[in-house]
């Protein structure tokens, strides 16, 4: 299995272990190679976290016969039939009943012997066999499986790894289907090519209604946003959960509606609530819905979210700040498709497709105990990792133009950049990513002199940028900020500069002044000004006593005692 143990807090190490498992694999299927490559990754990783004699995912075309095998561990034998990965006898059962398949002795299966006879040679005895289906689309398209060594699985039951396998599977299937539908460069297969050219004025879905032809309120031509599109284009007609990850600003609501926009469900209702806006009881209410009676105040019957998106999409922000009370509940409702209102009795049956969105680290979430390991794997089917503004700065530009055209089309205004603005503004990082490239361009048409913005009229060329405090004191990252990572790391500065993006030229510290200073030397001087007090230090800094205390301890600053 996984793993037998249990941490101190009484959590079983094969969740923390599963939860990593799961992780490194979705970042492999999420990469832009060779279908061919990226299975064989995953089976290596599987290689890696199991003790297992051999590994292997088959591809099977629309006749089951296996197009891509990949394998890890002793290759198999010419017996098992042409060097298949896995004996086509397996596969055919696998295939007819699409259930997996655990044989306890691998060994004495005469299912098996042709496949291992000559592999154990090495001296290494196999156990037992899992196998499980690839599916994708109520389709099998192929199969994963394992063999165990002897004394490591064999005397354990099998519910463990047939579940995370199960996961991995689906992970995969999602994957196969993707690039059996498109490029894994975003373009579309030659037969997929070939139908769209033949019927360009009946590009339908499944349930007749026309696809929209084009996302425009997503701007970005960067690569970084085209892939993510891609995948958006790829997963939408399905009914998968996704799960769009990603820094605060990066337009996760936008993705999620474009989701919903090209799936069969767009003629119904896109339904979207932020978890960490609500307290749990509350929370519970607006989801499931309440009787009238069931507490102080419900005055009348009400529907919740999920009835109000039965049919359509449910978008749940910030899924990562629920409550692991909540989260039971919550599983349940996805697990069985069934709900009660609070308060009420009856067994609701709902049809929602789920999108989630976070910025935070489920992964460490899981292992600290804070995030249920069940939900998470019923979550992150298919995990989308937007980019933030500073990997695709070709698009800031481009941003900014579409959201002065909005400005001035609500305040009936005739404004425009100047070239050196656009210039300016493209050189910003924006921690914000796009809701503060947003905000700055709202501001600075606000109070623009005249009808053409240039240069001077940003806040960060009159010393009005508190932005800029961000740049020099965090790295806008979700693991928490750090004083100096994010102008020297992120900005392409040298290690301990400080970025030059968002400083005032008037400003001693500005690196356009000459006189520049290390991360170092400003928090040096930040602690000699504040009596080597941290908690002074870090209100001078602009950040938090944590952040100031673990920039000393990396910059290896002894603290002075009085």
């Amino acid at each position: 299995m996984l793993h037998g143990r249990f941490d101190e807090g009484g959590r079983s190490e094969s969740t923390d272990l599963s939860v990593s498992g799961i992780y490194q694999i979705s970042k492999v299927l999420m990469a832009s190679t060779r279908l061919e490559i990226t299975l064989t990754n995953v089976v290596n990783i599987l290689s890696s976290m199991l003790e297992m004699h051999h590994g292997a995912i088959v591809v099977l075309d629309d006749e089951n016969e296996p197009v891509i095998s990949t394998t890890a561990g002793v290759t198999p034998s010419p017996q098992s039939g042409g060097g298949r990965a896995i004996p086509q006898t397996i596969i055919d059962e696998i295939v007819a009943t699409g259930a997996p398949v655990v044989i306890p002795d691998a060994s004495k299966s005469e299912l098996c012997q042709a496949d291992l006879q000559t592999s154990a040679s090495d001296g290494v005895i196999p156990g037992s066999f899992i196998g499980v289906p690839v599916k994708a689309e109520r389709k099998i398209l192929g199969t994963l499986s394992i063999v165990r060594l002897r004394g490591d699985a064999t005397s354990f039951p099998h519910d463990e790894d047939v579940r995370f396998l199960t996961m991995v599977a689906n992970l995969v299937g999602q994957t196969i289907w993707l690039h059996r539908t498109r490029g894994v460069d975003g373009r579309q297969l030659p037969e997929e090519q070939g139908r769209r050219e033949k019927f360009p004025d009946s590009e339908r879905n499944d349930n007749g209604g026309r696809l929209p032809a084009k996302i425009d309120w997503i701007v970005g031509e960067s690569p970084a946003v085209k892939q993510v599109l891609a995948i958006v284009s790829a997963v939408a007609p399905t009914n998968t959960t996704v799960l769009l990850r990603g820094e605060s600003g990066t337009g996760k609501e936008f993705f999620a509606q474009a989701i919903h926009e090209l799936s069969r469900r767009r003629t119904k209702p896109f339904v979207k609530l932020n978890c960490a806006a609500l307290p749990e009881s509350v929370l519970e209410s607006e989801l499931f819905g309440h009787e009238k009676g069931a507490y102080t105040g419900a005055i009348s019957q009400r529907a919740g979210r999920f009835e109000l998106a039965n049919g359509g999409t449910l978008l749940l922000d910030e899924i990562g700040e629920i409550s692991p009370a909540f989260q039971a509940k919550l599983l349940r409702v996805l697990q069985e498709g069934e709900l009660e209102r609070v308060g009420g009795t009856r067994t609701l049956k709902v049809d929602v497709r789920l999108i989630c969105a976070t910025n935070k680290n489920l992964e460490t979430a899981v292992a600290n105990g804070e995030f249920r390991a069940d939900l998470y794997y019923r979550i992150n089917v298919v995990p989308i990792v937007l980019p933030p503004l500073r990997d695709r700065p070709g698009d800031i530009a481009r941003l900014a133009r579409v959201f002065l055209k909005r400005f001035n089309k609500e305040n009936g205004r005739e404004l425009a950049f100047a070239p050196s603005a656009l210039d300016l503004v493209s050189q910003c990082r924006f921690p914000g990513n796009v809701r503060e490239l947003e905000n700055c361009i709202r501001r600075t048409a606000t109070l623009a002199q005249s009808t053409t913005i240039v240069p001077s009229d940003f806040a960060c060329r009159n010393s009005q940028c508190l932005s800029s405090l961000l740049w020099k004191g965090t790295d806008g990252s979700n693991d928490g900020p750090a004083i100096d990572e994010f102008s020297t790391r992120r900005a392409g500065a040298s290690q301990g500069e400080l970025s030059s993006k968002a400083c005032d030229p008037n400003d001693s510290g500005c690196p356009a002044t000459g006189a520049r200073l290390t991360e170092r030397e400003r928090l040096i001087d930040a602690m000699e000004k504040s009596g080597w007090v941290q908690a002074k230090a870090a209100r001078l800094l602009r950040l938090t006593p944590r952040q100031v205390g673990y920039a000393l301890r990396r910059h290896q600053i002894e603290v002075k005692k009085f």
